[in-house]
């Protein structure tokens, strides 16, 4: 099978997209809210290892949960991170536990903070720091040696960690199934399918850099002079998929992405 690889055929269409999807009042008004103030990335946690900590925590919640997730994440916060950690292994596991109940996966979440507490720590020792790293570096190397994180996780660690304006586009399960085939991309199977998407949505940003800040200024949204307007792209995107492709409404044109058009075309159903 031929999977489709970042060329500027494949840039446009992120840009052709983007341009549609943006110019939704519904997917505006979910980008406007969730930009500057994410829900899901405490603003006031000043601590790179509670942010990667939150990575881990975001595992299998969906927007119904966020509040459970936020308050679980400001419990864990008060805390500090060196109180959650600095027990031996069973009082940890145990106190890990019982911190993420609200959120199930009682026994993955409490071995990913363990594991990462063990990890940052044995790079502390030698000297590394992964907030210095650049957004790409940091994926491989994180999902290697923190035990439960996937590259999934490790793209959202390193989102957290470095701020969502360090040039990754995080992609989930559904953004792989149902966004890439509404963009015409053909994925290679398994996890390997999120990593080569994000290649080629990064990829049609540092293209379309200036074509997407301008679609962006027209939103209430900051984006810093600095930064390509990666954040931005993602909520796009996964806002059309969320309000769109996850449950078709009549008016999402069937022919996508031969049509150029998203919604209200001529193809659509009445």
């Amino acid at each position: 099978m031929n999977f489709t690889r970042p060329s500027k055929r494949s840039d446009d269409r992120v840009l052709a997209f983007a341009t549609h999807a943006a110019a939704l009042d519904s997917v505006r008004a979910e980008v406007e809210a969730a930009h500057d103030d994410n829900r899901w990335w405490p603003p006031t946690f000043t601590d790179p290892r509670m942010r990667m900590l939150a990575a881990g925590s975001s595992t299998r919640i969906n927007h119904r949960m966020v509040d459970t997730y936020a308050a679980v994440l400001a419990r864990a916060d008060a805390m500090g991170f060196d109180s959650l950690t600095d027990l031996d292994d069973d009082q940890a596991h145990e106190q890990a536990h019982d911190l993420v109940a609200p959120l199930g996966l009682t026994e993955a979440r409490p071995t990913y903070l363990c594991s990462l507490a063990d990890t940052l720590a044995r790079w502390d020792k030698d000297g590394t720091d992964p907030t210095a790293w650049d957004a790409a570096t940091f994926i491989a190397p994180f999902a290697r040696e923190v035990r439960g994180a996937s590259c999934k996780v490790a793209r959202c660690a390193a989102l957290y960690a470095l701020g969502y304006h360090c040039g990754i586009i995080p992609v989930d399960s559904g953004m792989a199934t149902e966004l890439a085939p509404a963009l015409g991309f053909t994925l290679p199977s398994g996890p390997v399918a999120h990593e080569h998407l994000r290649t080629l949505l990064e990829h049609a940003v540092a293209r379309h850099t200036d074509a997407l800040r301008t679609l962006a200024a027209g939103q209430n949204v900051t984006i810093p002079a600095e930064a390509a307007p990666t954040w931005w792209t993602h909520l796009v995107l996964v806002y059309f998929k969320r309000l769109y492709l996850n449950q078709p409404p009549a008016r999402l044109c069937p022919r996508r992405p031969t049509c150029p058009a998203l919604t209200h075309c001529t193809h659509t159903r009445t």
